[in-house]
């Protein structure tokens, strides 16, 4: 079953076309990737799937419904975590959840929202004494109140230390795992590879690169790094490479094979590798590939 729909979305802001016919589908239960640099115009589809803005053209549809007609039937049934929220500072953090609560059709106790985001111990504390990252992680609590069928992340984990990252990476999967459709939108590109199962790449307005995560990356190979041996010119390497800050790069199909070819060839000659890195194709490297192109 299909829980979001897109279908030639625009949407504009004062003359500014910032979402320019876009189209995607996300599956039940799916981690959906929505990506690209700051102005591509991710924030603003999800305002649209949430409801907050109206689209121009197109259509589209969250949980079989119409975000901006339904708006009322749709905001029992999905949760949004914006990337920022308004909170009253001088409440505490329990509060603030059961001040929520109030407004939430069947909400989650308390005390499960706040050990899913990690904020137990921080019940008690003023919103205004949290650190960036414990307000975000606030946001997820708020986020989950409702047991939502579909969970908009529009940069979830910025502000937070790695330990509070990877649990709420923890808390994705396991939402994911029970059936929660999420739609993230991220700018660390590790955390969207890990998480997600599809993705989309937007720049100014337009999907420039779409699909599942492995097959998407699948067919661009990986690439092979190490420091250049002195007096070792590149092209006497016996696979090309290019030279980046005194590191020689090879990117290969199949980068198993070529760090052998590489390692067999410094053997071969009583060289060393130093610092050899194979590693498979990533985001980042999409990334800088589609910027490459776009030039």
């Amino acid at each position: 079953m299909t829980a979001i729909q897109v279908n030639g979305l625009t949407r504009s802001h004062q003359g500014f076309e910032a979402v320019k016919g876009i189209s995607f589908e996300v599956a039940e239960g799916e981690i959906f990737a929505l990506l690209g640099r700051n102005g591509a115009g991710k924030t603003t589809t999800v305002e649209v799937l949430a409801g907050f803005g109206r689209a121009d053209g197109g259509r589209v549809r969250v949980l079989g419904l119409d975000p901006h007609t339904d708006r009322a039937a749709l905001r029992r049934r999905t949760g949004i975590m914006l990337q920022e929220a308004g909170f009253f500072p001088d409440l505490t953090v329990a509060q603030t959840v059961d001040t929520w609560r109030d407004f939430t059709a069947a909400p989650r106790p308390r005390d499960e929202a706040l050990g899913l985001a990690g904020l137990t111990g921080r019940a008690a504390t003023k919103v205004r004494q949290l650190s960036g990252g414990e307000k975000r992680r606030l946001d997820l609590a708020l986020a989950l109140l409702g047991r939502p069928e579909v969970l908009f992340l529009d940069e979830p984990t910025t502000g937070m230390d790695p330990e509070a990252r990877s649990s709420t990476w923890d808390v994705v999967r396991g939402l994911a795992a029970q059936g929660t459709t999420i739609l993230l939108t991220t700018h660390y590109l590790e955390e969207a590879q890990r998480l997600a199962s599809t993705m989309a790449i937007m720049d100014e307005g337009e999907i420039v690169a779409s699909g599942g995560m492995a097959e998407t990356l699948a067919p661009r190979g990986g690439r092979v790094a190490f420091r250049l041996p002195a007096h070792v010119d590149p092209g006497d390497l016996p696979l090309p490479v290019t030279v980046e800050g005194g590191h020689a790069v090879c990117r290969a199909e199949d980068p198993d094979l070529a760090s052998q070819t590489l390692l067999t060839w410094a053997a071969e000659r009583g060289l060393r590798l130093a610092g050899l890195e194979v590693r498979t194709a990533t985001l980042e490297d999409l990334f800088l590939d589609l910027q490459r192109s776009a030039r």
